[in-house]
């Protein structure tokens, strides 16, 4: 009998830590993510370089002049998935009118990248932000998460979730050269 109630207490200490583990993380989260969140429409968007699938170097400022969908998304992403076709078929409306896409990986391996932007046929350059630097300086939490940013440098929207391609003519009609 006795070991069966040191084994309870074990197991109910054990549920209480990492319950209040748990709570402790939601409320440390919470705080840390209210002081990180400082980008806002507005704001002149954050420099940033990153080397394509081709070894290119893109670097934001370097596109000044033209509207720029930054668009940031994981090959585990279902709704990421479901916007690069729509993308892909604006991309190629909208390349010459001014309006660039950078889509910018969330730390995945150079063979995965190149294996699913072969596979969904993507022209348009595509980053591999390596040590989730971007991200963390754009504040990015759930995938995709899309920036737009004006032929100035100024963040125009930021658009969470998965966008239909209605919006993402919209989008880039917004940020499109005068």
């Amino acid at each position: 009998m006795a070991a069966k109630k040191k084994n309870r207490l074990i197991l109910r200490t054990t549920i209480l830590i990492v319950m209040a583990g748990a709570i402790i993380f939601t409320i440390y989260n919470g705080v840390t993510q209210e002081k990180s969140d400082l980008l806002k429409v507005g704001d002149e968007a954050p420099d940033f370089a990153l080397t394509d699938l081709n070894g290119e170097r893109h670097q934001l400022s370097e596109y000044k002049g033209q509207g720029v969908f930054v668009n940031f998304w994981g090959t585990w992403c279902k709704p990421c998935e479901k916007e690069f076709p729509l993308m892909e078929e604006q991309y190629q409306v909208y390349k010459d009118q001014g309006v660039q896409i950078l889509a910018v990986n969330i730390a995945q391996s150079d063979y995965e990248v190149e294996q699913y932007a072969e596979q969904k046929n993507l022209t348009f350059p595509i980053v591999i932000d390596k040590d989730k630097s971007v991200m963390n300086t754009y504040n990015i939490r759930p995938l995709p998460t899309t920036i737009l940013v004006n032929p100035e440098g100024n963040i125009v929207k930021i658009i969470t979730g998965e966008m239909s391609e209605e919006d993402i003519i919209s989008y880039m009609e917004q940020i499109k050269p005068g």
